[in-house]
């Protein structure tokens, strides 16, 4: 067991509990302060969000024992804070709640816009309570009632405060700088699109955070096929979304890729170089991409082996797809959602790339983005085919 000793809504706390207790736990079991909820308990949904040193700061995967002398503040001890209680009104008002399961942790967040942000600008709103999460209300009312407190808050003359009390870099940004911290700068430009910033021959070899297998088969001979993967424009025009924006070459190509999932849309514009191995009939392709209206990266790699079928008649594809992605799109990248996407965006591609070899006219209509809702259905076809098959097989 270790001593902690901190302040809890502006009390002075001394308890014993394990190092490995969250701060999280440590408010909620040890103080009964149960306002603090916790969701997906791995830093996520932001439930859990807290003010540690008056920054906010996700409780659930700050150890207790790392704030030791520290500030705390949780949505009880916000009682009779001035912004809080217009947020309140503001998330009455606007019908901003339902459940309200999420309502502690956005209200912490939304007091740090309230108190940072210049004006009402709502997609700095959007994008300061993307890691809050809310399965209830769909964030029209939430952001309507933050903007309503800033312009309310700023049309009675009181100015943002710059940082938000943020004066150094260390836990969560506040003042508790860690050693070697320094001070907080001025946030710099966005960076430029992976096509511009990267110069030819830099796109960097990477550890993809998450890896996708998919195998599909060609009526074509493996020749034929590892021939078809040296077509750079033709494999490109056989991607739903994929545009090139310059003539490809192997060490660089340069192009984008359009998505769209319901009411997220991205561009990411970016580059990528294509080796290949003759010997073995197998080549890889790493790619490097931004989404400037997210502020979002992504780094991609996709290997490809051939393997004869049928004598030689057909071909295997095997296909080892990995990639990272950061910013605020990562918020939506869950591993089971782009498992299923990635099967039928692979099935999609195989189909044109047999009409591409095969000779015939490509199909009509094939979208030019990558749309939720024709995806999602096909998904939910086969989600609900996989469980009638199981309740079948048990029956």
């Amino acid at each position: 067991m270790t001593t902690i000793a901190l302040q809890v809504n502006r009390r002075a706390v001394e308890l014993s509990a394990e190092p490995r207790t969250s701060l999280a736990d440590f408010v909620r079991d040890k103080l009964d302060l149960t306002g603090t909820h916790l969701g997906c308990e791995h830093g996520v949904c932001g439930a859990c969000t807290v003010l540690l040193d008056g920054v906010p700061a996700r409780s659930c995967i700050t150890y207790a024992a790392a704030c030791e002398g520290a500030d705390i503040t949780t949505i009880e001890g916000l009682d009779e804070d001035e912004i809080t209680t217009e947020l309140r009104a503001a998330f009455t008002r606007e019908h901003a709640l339902q459940c309200g399961y999420c309502t502690p942790g956005m209200l912490v967040s939304a007091r740090d816009l309230v108190l940072r942000l210049p004006d009402a600008d709502e997609r700095r709103i959007r994008v300061g309570l993307s890691g809050n999460l809310c399965r209830c209300t769909g964030y029209v009312g939430i952001v309507r009632a933050v903007q309503s407190v800033i312009e309310a808050r700023r049309a009675r003359s009181i100015a943002p405060q710059t940082g938000g009390g943020r004066t150094s870099l260390g836990p969560v940004g506040s003042g508790r700088a860690a050693p070697g911290g320094s001070e907080l700068r001025p946030a710099q430009q966005a960076p430029a699109p992976a096509s511009e910033s990267a110069a030819p021959g830099s796109i960097p070899d990477f550890i993809p955070a998450t890896v996708l297998d998919q195998r599909f088969t060609l009526l074509h001979a493996p020749a034929k096929v590892f021939a078809m993967f040296d077509d750079i424009a033709g494999i490109a025009a056989c991607l739903p979304g994929v545009s090139l924006t310059s003539s490809p070459r192997p060490e660089r190509v340069e192009g984008s890729i359009r998505v769209r999932l319901g009411p997220i849309a991205a561009s990411f514009e970016g580059a990528a170089r294509v080796e290949r191995d003759p010997a073995t009939l197998s080549g890889r392709i790493v790619g490097i991409g931004t989404d400037q209206r997210s502020h979002s990266a992504t780094q991609g790699e996709i290997r490809y082996r051939l393997l004869p079928l049928e004598g030689g008649a057909a071909t295997a594809v095997e296909l080892s797809m990995g990639y990272t992605l950061t910013g605020m799109l990562a918020q939506v990248g869950r591993p089971g959602l782009v498992r299923d996407l990635a099967r039928r965006l692979v099935t999609d591609f195989a189909a044109n790339l047999d009409r591409h070899m095969s000779g015939a006219p490509s199909r009509p209509g094939t979208p030019a983005e990558l749309s939720f809702w024709s995806i999602a259905s096909g998904v939910l076809r086969a989600r609900i085919a996989r469980m009638l098959g199981r309740r079948s097989g048990a029956g």
